[in-house]
């Protein structure tokens, strides 16, 4: 029997996370200002990532190493504002979970406590288990990620599949399994294959999110700005582009310079007029 989705005026929570694991399909789209997270959650998504993806959507980098725990508090908090049914999750930043796990805690805990995230997301598998334990033992919900971590391109040698051979697979299995007993409600998996991802699917009992992983797992997360088509710097090829917002924001643009160059606008119906004196 499918799990029915919280009702519009019900908040996601965790619990209703995990209890949809092989009940029904999950969505997460990405956020990063109040406006944005505005439309999102109305359109009835279960989760709103304020990804670290921002340093390249939102600010312009290169890679997402860039972005700091500041600016991902202060974005987190812009979309908290906005997202009243969605569960939002805060993207924790490359060094800010890595260097030791009283750091991770701390800084997990800012998410909840400055910015009003209901959980946080993290990248890694054996090597970030003992922060995802201790954040988890602290009370704060924690997102797995495996696969094409972004943090890590230094190391994986750029925007590459993950998992292709038999031993890369079965080690992002074991690191699977080893967040979910770690604790971890939720897994995102990038850029895997699809058979891996689906056998990864069926053996945790939590629920995998995938992006460029197939269709197997528990739920489906994009970039809410490549979903749109307001990014173009480069559209992999896991994205399918719902609009061209950047195409039509351009012609909006254009047609607002050309009336104000021939003198278009504005007109008598955007302007005020002096209130006659009564005699």
């Amino acid at each position: 029997m499918a799990e029915k989705a919280p009702k519009p005026d019900e908040r996601v929570t965790v619990p209703s996370i995990l209890a949809a694991k092989g009940r029904r399909k999950l969505t997460m789209l990405t956020a990063y200002d109040y406006l944005t997270a505005l439309w999102v959650d109305r359109s009835g998504v279960d989760m709103i990532l304020v990804g670290d993806s921002l340093a390249m959507v939102m600010l312009g980098h290169e890679d997402t190493l860039s972005v700091t725990m500041e600016e991902m508090l202060h974005h987190t908090r812009a979309v908290t504002r906005g997202a009243k049914r969605a569960l939002v999750i805060g993207d924790m930043p490359f060094l800010s979970y890595q260097v030791s796990v009283e750091q991770a805690v701390e800084n997990a805990g800012r998410f909840l406590k400055e910015a009003r995230a209901q959980a946080v997301k993290l990248e890694g598998g054996a090597s970030v288990l003992r922060q995802v334990e201790a954040i988890v033992k602290a009370g704060i919900p924690v997102q797995g990620h495996l696969g094409l971590t972004p943090q890590s391109i230094a190391q994986l040698g750029g925007f590459k599949v993950q998992g292709k051979d038999e031993e890369a697979a079965r080690r992002l299995l074991d690191d699977a399994l080893a967040l979910s007993d770690a604790g971890c409600f939720s897994l995102v998996l990038e850029a895997v294959p699809a058979p891996v991802a689906e056998k990864i699917t069926r053996s945790v009992p939590i629920p995998t999110v995938g992006i460029g992983a197939g269709p197997a797992c528990d739920g489906q997360v994009l970039v809410t700005h490549d979903l749109a088509g307001l990014f173009d710097r480069f559209v992999p090829r896991f994205v399918k582009q719902y609009d061209q917002l950047g195409a039509r924001l351009l012609e909006a643009a254009r047609r607002y310079r050309e009336e104000v160059e021939s003198g278009a606008f504005p007109g008598p119906e955007h302007s005020f007029g002096l209130s006659k004196k009564g005699g």
